[in-house]
Formats: structure tokens, C-alpha cells, sequence
């Protein structure tokens, strides 16, 4: 961990005006309500700040954890004493210009599609329900009915750890299923630009409502949780189907650690009923995954990172020990 003194804390707030962080409860910001206390979190209001800020702790010698809004995140009971930088709705600017849309990182993901919806453009509907920002949206080429992001994506900007920054085309993201190059490039995204197809607003936000009531019938969207914990990767779904499905059909909904439960709603979702940490989440995970490699051959692959105290970020299923 960077020890930073006073005179630290002031040159990054010079560059970050009202956007430094001590001593944050990580409880407060997961959605699955655990964790320890993070040292230090800087949250840029925009893409030169952040330049300015990765720089500062480039010089330092320090790369800092990048976080969004933690919706695919559990961090570690010990908490994080890592140098963190986490993009918000501070960078969340919208612009349109006919069929083609420019975004900011930190733009929450159901604003964003109602937005669009509000401009009569077609194809973002199917991310109308995902907790979290466009930036991470992007990283994971996130989405729902088997769609992701990426396939609307035109071109990404992001800032290296340098602090320099680039612009990539759709096809030099590299999506694929849930995955892009910026889960392995430690690179920001700072914005995205994006093409969507114009179509009737009634028509659209009957498919937004749609998707916003089959979400609200089948996911516990009232506990503490990530949403889905485990990938549905195409050879385990054409083989046995979705991840929750297999998990439910081998007896593991309402399998429980701690306070930490398989949800009775959906058995994708791990749910935090009351007081469950991280630890009682990750060896629920493991616990999980293992019984439906026994059960199925196949490994689950979590959608989940876990977090460890110096800001390592390790698929969740890959932890064992804790």
C-alpha cells in the first residue's frame, strides 16, 4: 500500500476536486453488502482528471484498482488496501446525434437505455435492468437474452496505466461471450461510442417493460447480491442449459453459508439475507462450483471477481482456502 500523507491527499484533490475517499466502508458501496474498509477511493469527475490522476500514481509507482459499481465485485473481509480509483455517475455526459451515441464510463446502465428509449433507438433494451456502469458494461460485453453490448460498440476510449490514452475499434475490443480486452489490458474505459437503429418508442419501452417484469418475476432484486454468479458459456448451455438451471437441478437452491444463500428465486443468485461476509459468499461459490463439477463435469466459471486486500482481482471460483 502507497503511504500517502497529508500533503499527498492534497495534490490528488487538486486534481480531483470533491472526488477523494478515506476510509470507505466497502459495505457500504457492494451491492452484496460486505467487506472491510477501503483506504482510499478517488472518483474522477471526467477523462483528464483521470489522465492526471493515473499519472500521479504512475510516478508514485503504483497502480491503482479500477472498480465501477461493484456489481461483479466481492471484496475481501479485510478490506482493500489498495489505491482505488472507481468511475461513477460523476462521468455520465449523453450525446446523440441521429442513430449514433457517445457515452461517458460512468453512465448507470438503465439510464442509458432509457435514454435511448426516449430517442427512439433500438438494440439497448436488453441491458434496461443491469445494475452497473456502461464502462463496465463494455469491459464484460454485458447484456441479457444471450445479447451483449459489444455488438452495438463502434469504438472504445480508455487511458493505459500511464495515463496515455486509446481509441478501438468494435472488431480491436476483441468481444466475445462476456469478455472483451479490457479485462486483461488494464485499461480504463473512459467512453464509448455507439450505433443503435431508430425504431417507435411505444414498441421499445413495450419490450423494456417486458424485460423489467420477467427480472422482477424470476431475480431476487430486493436482497443484497450481484446478479448472476456464474457464466453461461456457450458449450455448458448448449450441453445442459443456464448456469442456474443446472445448479437448481442437482438440488443446490437454498444451499446456504453463513447468512450467505443459493436464492430460492433464481440459483444464479447468491444472496446476502442478513449480516453473511465475503468469506461465507466466496465458500459458497466454491462450494457450488465444485458440486457441479462432481454432478456435471463441467467447472463454473464465476461472473464474479473476488477482491483481495491488495486489490488483486482473481475469479471468485479460482479462491480457495478462505
Amino acid at each position: 500500500m502507497l503511504e500517502l500523507d497529508e500533503n499527498d491527499i492534497a495534490e490528488l484533490s487538486s486534481y480531483c476536486p470533491d472526488g477523494i475517499r478515506r476510509n470507505v466502508d466497502l459495505s457500504k458501496i457492494s451491492r452484496w453488502k460486505s467487506g472491510g474498509e477501503a483506504a482510499l477511493i478517488v472518483q474522477p469527475a471526467d477523462a483528464g482528471q483521470l489522465q492526471q490522476i493515473i499519472r500521479w500514481f504512475a510516478i508514485k509507482g503504483v497502480q491503482p484498482l479500477v472498480i465501477g459499481q461493484t456489481s461483479n465485485l466481492l471484496f475481501d473481509d479485510a478490506g482493500l488496501n489498495r489505491p482505488c480509483i472507481q468511475i461513477t455517475t460523476r462521468m455520465s455526459n449523453i450525446d446523440i446525434d441521429g442513430e449514433l451515441v457517445i457515452a461517458d464510463a460512468g453512465v448507470w446502465v438503465p439510464r442509458f437505455a432509457r435514454t435511448l428509449m426516449g430517442r427512439g433507438l433500438s438494440g439497448a433494451e436488453h441491458v434496461c435492468g443491469i445494475p452497473g456502469t456502461l464502462g463496465g458494461l463494455i469491459c464484460m460485453n454485458g447484456g441479457s437474452q444471450r445479447k451483449g453490448i459489444g455488438s452495438s460498440v463502434t469504438a472504445v476510449e480508455s487511458i493505459d496505466m500511464y495515463g496515455e490514452r486509446h481509441v478501438r475499434t468494435a472488431s480491436e475490443c476483441g468481444f466475445t461471450y462476456r469478455d472483451s480486452v479490457f479485462q486483461s489490458n488494464d485499461e480504463i474505459v473512459t467512453r464509448a461510442q455507439l450505433r443503435f437503429d431508430l425504431g417507435g418508442r411505444a414498441e421499445i419501452r413495450k419490450k423494456m417493460l417486458k424485460i423489467l417484469s420477467d427480472r422482477r418475476k424470476k431475480f431476487p432484486l430486493k436482497i443484497p447480491n450481484c446478479g448472476s454468479v456464474f457464466k453461461s458459456n456457450p458449450a455448458l448451455y448448449n450441453d445442459l442449459g443456464p448456469p442456474g438451471k443446472i445448479i437448481e437441478s442437482i438440488g443446490l437452491m437454498g444451499m446456504t453459508v453463513g447468512s450467505a444463500v443459493v436464492s430460492p428465486a433464481h440459483a444464479n443468485f447468491i444472496v446476502n439475507t442478513g449480516g453473511a461476509t465475503s468469506s461465507d459468499i466466496l465458500t459458497l461459490i466454491n462450494d457450488v462450483s465444485t458440486k457441479v463439477k462432481e454432478a456435471t463435469g463441467y467447472m463454473l466459471e464465476a461472473e464474479v471477481y473476488y477482491v483481495s486486500a491488495d486489490g488483486m482481482k482473481t475469479p471468485a471460483n479460482l479462491i480457495t482456502g478462505q
